[in-house]
């Protein structure tokens, strides 16, 4: 009897057969690419509004864009874990969906006004921040749901791609539509993205609901903390990325290199915006056909790269290679963050799924979120090029103190 074997191209979408994981995959590619351009108009709509105001520096105004999303996050997020685990994911994704929706139609009536209040616009970044500390959980948390066990990895990497594809189209797509036709319509469309998300959680046929309901208690919350610093490899990839998140972030830095340094508009500030993600996308195409090998000095490699590019980001003075150490910092984090997701998978066990990813959220969103406040502050100080330069330094010591002082990292191979 022949079996056969399907193509690679096949195996590499199997995943998308599964009805209910189609319409999650389609929706959350809709709804990132909405978010991904709001993220850039809140940069330049602050930007420009700090340069008008006489009472703070652009550097601060934009370093508080980080704060805004970090606390709320860090506040909420292991309750964020907690609900998805007790509760019916796919109600979890409609509701914070329309909490975000609303978030983006207030940020499209502030970039109508002529002097909108900064505080305003902090507020609504705060909030769609604790939305989606409740959001992300579920919706990685429900991916198990949907797909047979022996295509869940192919949904994970599917994932990322989708999360990389919007990373991609939409800081380029917004830095064109600003440029073309100001900052209001790009909210107005993020906000009707979400409700792709929604459409798509109102058709899933698949329901979750928790085999062993646990109590909301602070206990029960912090479990997923317990368990991440119970396991030293866990925790020390966890604190990696935060550290490198934080000493790397350039995020809030890109308005200011791209009109004081490179000299360049909206149009090339969402080419900036874009560039980790194009980078990232490739990282995640090549990723997806072979076996990573010795995972652990990989991770290090990767980090390492990552910290050399952050530095290269911030001596350059030429948008192309900007644009191309932009381009390495994205895969290289993506290297790390497929390693890193691999050992979580292997060790975290199913009733602990949301809550852990709770934990991962605060780490992976937390370190770039207080660095980009942090940058902000150094920057006010020092200028937005040295700021990097030291920034991708700081990456690049960081490895190697881990290096030296975590044996099962160096030696970890993987499965």
């Amino acid at each position: 009897m022949h079996t056969s074997t399907p193509s690679p191209r096949v195996a590499a979408l199997a995943a998308l057969r599964y009805r209910d994981f189609r319409l999650l995959w389609a929706g959350q590619f809709v709804s990132i690419t909405g978010t991904q351009m709001r993220n850039v108009a809140i940069a330049w709509q602050v930007y420009q509004l700090a340069q008008a105001e006489s009472n703070i520096r652009a550097e601060l105004a934009l370093g508080l864009i980080g704060l805004a999303r970090v606390i709320p996050l860090v506040i909420t997020a292991l309750f964020g874990g907690l609900a998805a685990d007790r509760i019916e994911r796919r109600k979890i994704l409609i509701l914070t969906s329309l909490a975000a929706l609303i978030c983006s139609v207030v940020l499209a009536f502030t970039a109508q006004m002529e002097r909108p209040p900064l505080l305003l616009i902090y507020a609504m970044v705060a909030l769609a921040s604790v939305a989606g500390a409740f959001e992300l959980p579920a919706r990685q948390a429900i991916i198990p749901n949907l797909v047979a066990p022996q295509h869940l990895s192919n949904a994970l990497s599917l994932n990322i791609v989708a999360w990389q594809l919007a990373t991609v189209i939409g800081p380029a797509l917004s830095g064109a539509l600003i440029a073309a036709v100001g900052i209001a319509p790009v909210y107005w469309i993020d906000a009707a993205t979400f409700l792709a998300v929604v459409a798509a959680a109102l058709l899933m046929h698949t329901r979750n609901f928790p085999s062993r309901p646990e109590p909301v208690s602070l206990q029960a919350a912090l479990a997923g903390l317990r368990f991440v610093f119970s396991h030293r490899l866990i925790a020390t990839t966890m604190l990696l990325d935060f550290f490198a998140a934080f000493f790397g972030a350039t995020g809030m830095l890109l308005p200011i290199l791209a009109d004081q340094v490179l000299r360049v508009g909206p149009a090339e500030l969402g080419w900036m915006y874009a560039a980790p993600s194009a980078g990232a996308l490739v990282a995640a195409t090549l990723l997806s056909s072979i076996r990573i090998p010795r995972q652990g000095m990989t991770l290090l490699g990767a980090v390492l790269v990552f910290g050399t590019c952050v530095a290269l980001v911030g001596m350059s003075r030429w948008l192309p290679l900007t644009l191309a150490a932009l381009a390495g910092m994205g895969a290289a984090d993506t290297v790390s963050m497929v390693i890193r997701g691999a050992i979580r998978q292997l060790l975290t066990p199913d009733e602990l799924r949301g809550r852990m990813v709770a934990v991962n959220m605060v780490f992976f969103a937390g370190g770039p979120q207080l660095g980009e406040a942090n940058a902000g502050f150094i920057a006010s100080l020092i200028g937005a090029p040295a700021t990097a330069t030291l920034g991708g330094v700081m990456c690049i010591l960081l490895v190697i103190g881990t290096a030296l002082r975590v044996r099962e990292l160096r030696e970890y191979e993987g499965p």
